[in-house]
């Protein structure tokens, strides 16, 4: 679609003979930035509620900060996974505002003029120190996507005492974010003591018969607590969204209502 079509699709809506739903529907399928090396997909928004995140391991330092001009150029929230400080400062040469987060190893930044505290709601925990920048990942997507998380870590299975000082804030999430490598227990403790949904992300952590988080990622589908959905090996940013798309409820994931509809 280009400029002369959206035009003429806005006049169509303006005149009454597209409805307000019928254009989203159509906006929804415009195309991509072609970059050469990437595709930007700067309509993604409009699709699924958040744009596209940058996943940043394997590609150049010059490659992320091109990619990060044009979703900030677009007027998006930027999200750049599994990077480095590198990269930031390359994009923080275009872009002053950009930030960095050591802990999640992710660079960020929100439009100019963005506020709230966010939604409530999110709990992020994690079994161990090393488990940390998995689980704010999924703590920072979560946040980005306009939500208030709880940060509860530390809290593994071989000292159950620290997990149930937590008792009030973990009954109060609705929706928590497991974070564990070694054997993967945690999650199936804390689904055994809260009535929402925990979403589990198995870490690489461990020693040799870890197999990589393989044996924490088999341990938490095999769990036989209820309500337990298991994301990929370290997958932090997965386990944000999925609790920021949880947490915002069936309401904020419907496509808008236009004149003509019931």
């Amino acid at each position: 679609m280009n400029a002369a079509k959206l035009r003429r699709l806005l006049g169509q809506v303006v005149a009454g003979r597209v409805t307000p739903t019928e254009a989203v529907a159509t906006l929804r399928g415009l195309p991509f930035e072609d970059l050469g090396f990437a595709r930007v997909d700067h309509h993604r928004a409009l699709r699924k509620g958040f744009p596209e995140v940058v996943f940043g391991q394997g590609k150049t330092v010059r490659q992320i900060a091109a990619i990060v001009d044009r979703v900030a150029a677009a007027g998006h929230t930027v999200l750049v996974t599994r990077t480095t400080p590198e990269a930031c400062e390359a994009v923080r040469r275009r872009h002053p505002r950009a930030q960095w987060s050591d802990e999640a190893r992710a660079i960020w930044m929100t439009p100019p003029g963005r506020r709230g505290a966010g939604r409530p709601g999110i709990a992020v925990l994690c079994a161990g120190t090393s488990d940390i920048p998995v689980a704010e990942e999924a703590a920072l997507t979560a946040t980005l996507m306009g939500n208030r998380v709880e940060r509860i870590f530390d809290v593994g299975v071989a000292g159950l005492h620290r997990l149930t000082a937590e008792r009030k804030r973990l009954t109060a999430a609705r929706v928590l974010v497991v974070v564990a490598g070694m054997e993967g227990a945690l999650p199936s403790v804390v689904a055994g003591l809260v009535r929402a949904p925990v979403i589990a992300v198995p870490t690489s952590v461990g020693y040799g018969a870890a197999l990589g988080g393989f044996t924490a990622l088999l341990g938490m589908l095999n769990s036989c607590s209820s309500g337990v959905t298991v994301v990929n090996i370290d997958n932090g940013f997965g386990a944000g969204y999925a609790a920021a798309l949880v947490n915002a409820g069936p309401s904020a994931r419907r496509p808008p209502r236009g004149r003509g509809t019931r």
